[in-house]
């Protein structure tokens, strides 16, 4: 659950498939180190957060983006005592690539070069697009979206890097991680899954690591949490989905859900039950999110899409 002062609304728009959208303020959160299916596109309206990524802490302030690949392992949590507030898109990697066809001379799989953008045009589109799912506004929410997506792959996006299976531990961790998947409600030990694949548990343990970026016991964790939201979004309670997955119990998949995602389990099937309801009021008022401070630094709603797209786009600084 969210802590005093903290608040936060993930769901789905009916007329963005393949986008989940999150608005946030936390204070004491921590995210643990897990990884999406998604991309994450979070753009901070205040204070700072910090997620470790790639071996480093790395800070996003306001008008800044927080951008993750697919599959990257990652973490998360405040950077200053007041804590972060935060609007995040979730787009799907197929989603990704055709804008990335359509609009960018990106060759292959498109993925984002650095994982801090400093950028409050971006951010205020992606501010805005939260803001027409909201209030309803089809359209404008899925032009909103191509056109963030657009600019942020041709101010720093780039060919994904590749993870290729090569080394003899690598081919070793990526069998374990196929054990772990196939046995998720009765997983072995670590001894017993090192000897099964004929090394020693130390060896497993950083082969593991050095590909998914986490110890297979994180990794397992955080596969759990995925398969219970695909069940959670097919209408399955979340007492049978943390049963099905390999939780004790609801408090125990309770915890880790809230501790991956955001939100808890039955906060975020309810947005998926309630998508096509727009009497709903969101957990976070709309309003709150474009208060006149915002609307100052962010781009006005009176520049076409098209004058964004087509326009020359100015360089951005990095985040220190």
């Amino acid at each position: 659950m969210a802590g005093p002062g903290e608040l936060a609304r993930h769901w789905q728009y009916e007329e963005l498939p393949g986008v989940d959208l999150l608005r946030a303020r936390y204070i004491h959160k921590t995210f643990v180190r897990h990884t999406h299916e998604h991309f994450v596109i979070a753009a901070i309206a205040d204070g700072v957060e910090v997620f470790r990524h790639r071996g480093s802490d790395v800070y996003v302030g306001p008008g800044a983006l927080a951008l993750v690949n697919p599959e990257t392992s990652h973490t998360g949590r405040a950077g200053v005592p007041e804590g972060w507030r935060y609007g995040a898109v979730y787009p799907l990697p197929g989603l990704v690539a055709g804008i990335a066809a359509e609009t960018t001379g990106i060759r292959g799989t498109p993925g984002f070069i650095s994982a801090v953008l400093d950028d409050p045009h971006a951010a205020g589109l992606v501010h805005q697009v939260l803001r027409a799912a909201d209030e309803g506004n089809a359209l404008a929410a899925d032009t909103l979206l191509r056109v963030a997506v657009t600019r942020l792959l041709r101010l720093n996006g780039g060919p994904a890097p590749r993870r290729e299976v090569r080394s003899a531990g690598a081919r070793t961790a990526a069998r374990a991680r196929a054990v772990l998947d196939d046995r998720m409600t009765e997983p072995p030990t670590l001894e017993q899954l090192a000897a099964g694949l004929g090394t020693s548990p130390f060896a497993l343990l950083r082969a593991f690591r050095d590909v998914y970026g986490m110890p297979p016991h994180a990794w397992l964790t955080d596969a759990r949490v995925r398969r219970a939201r695909r069940l959670l979004d097919a209408g399955t309670t979340p007492a049978e989905a943390a049963v099905t997955v390999g939780f004790t119990d609801q408090p125990h998949l309770n915890r880790h859900f809230t501790r991956i995602v955001g939100v808890p389990p039955g906060a975020y099937q309810r947005e998926r039950k309630n998508v096509q309801d727009p009497r709903r009021r969101p957990a976070v008022p709309s309003g709150a999110w474009q208060n006149r401070q915002l609307s100052q630094t962010y781009a006005p709603e009176t520049e076409t899409e098209t004058e964004t797209v087509t326009r020359p786009i100015p360089p951005s600084s990095g985040t220190p």
